[in-house]
């Protein structure tokens, strides 16, 4: 989704006179290149060797399999990945001779969709792009992807990648968790699948549609960013109990209190 999104936008704004498509499954190579994603399917060292760019957008466990040798093969090329956690990524490769040609990034935009034919026209715009560690990388690597995410039409982050990772435990990690846990408890408690479609309304729908999201994805993200991702859904059960608590006691005022209290998210997001 994410490098086809992306692949849509670089082509469409003409950043890109040719995209190279690499991925083991056959199926998305076909679905990609039958969509006009890519304009060719290569392998992973023929394409390294006739792009200027590599982008690496696949599930995180793998892009720290992965990165060690496609830096590897590179000599000019600047590498980018798009991943959801950072920091395990960048020390995975600090040693590397060919660290500098790498800038760790993330896209601040994703649905609950996957795979090439999730990939849409317009994703990025007026989202965040995080550029992590940019001192690690050189100046022309930061300078190339800075210029892909202003073509995307994102506004540009810099934070060291252990920030990174306990920011988007905040605002997105938890998110998923949180979509995934209630899923399960509606699934858990109502037994009629029908009734859940008949009464189920924008706000019930607009809560789990993360819970839609593919799993393969998130669980590498929740197993490398663990630690960031524990602290902040312990505070957030702490807050459900507060919830649980109120109701079990009647105590209403404390109640309108705490929601009171997160309507204050309005400054933040208006």
């Amino acid at each position: 989704m994410i490098g086809g999104s992306m692949s849509i936008a670089l082509k469409e704004k003409s950043f890109a006179r040719r995209i190279i498509g690499v991925d083991f499954n056959a199926d998305h190579c076909a679905t990609a290149l039958g969509l006009g994603l890519v304009d060719e399917i290569s392998s992973l060292e023929d394409g390294i060797a006739q792009s200027d760019l590599v982008i690496v957008s696949i599930p995180v466990d793998a892009t720290l399999t992965i990165m060690p040798s496609v830096l590897d093969k590179v000599k000019e090329q600047v590498v980018m990945d798009v991943g959801s956690a950072k920091l395990k990524i960048c020390q995975a490769v600090s040693g590397h001779k060919n660290r500098k040609n790498f800038v760790a990034s993330h896209p601040m935009w994703g649905t609950e969709h996957s795979g090439p034919k999730a990939a849409i026209s317009g994703a990025f715009k007026n989202k965040a792009a995080v550029i992590c560690d940019k001192q690690s990388s050189s100046d022309a690597a930061v300078a190339m992807v800075e210029s892909v995410y202003q073509t995307l039409g994102m506004h540009l982050v810099y934070m060291n990648a252990a920030d990174h990772d306990v920011h988007t435990a905040y605002i997105s990690h938890v998110s998923h968790i949180t979509s995934f846990a209630l899923a399960n408890t509606v699934l858990e408690k109502e037994k009629e699948d029908r009734t859940i479609f008949e009464l189920a309304s924008g706000g019930f729908e607009s809560t789990v549609r993360l819970a839609k999201s593919n799993p393969s994805m998130w669980l590498p993200i929740f197993i490398q960013n663990k630690e960031n991702v524990l602290d902040v859904l312990n505070e957030h059960i702490t807050q459900l109990k507060k919830f649980k608590a109120c109701l079990e006691k009647e105590n209403f005022d404390y109640l309108a209190e705490l929601m009171e209290n997160a309507n204050t998210i309005r400054r933040i997001l208006k």
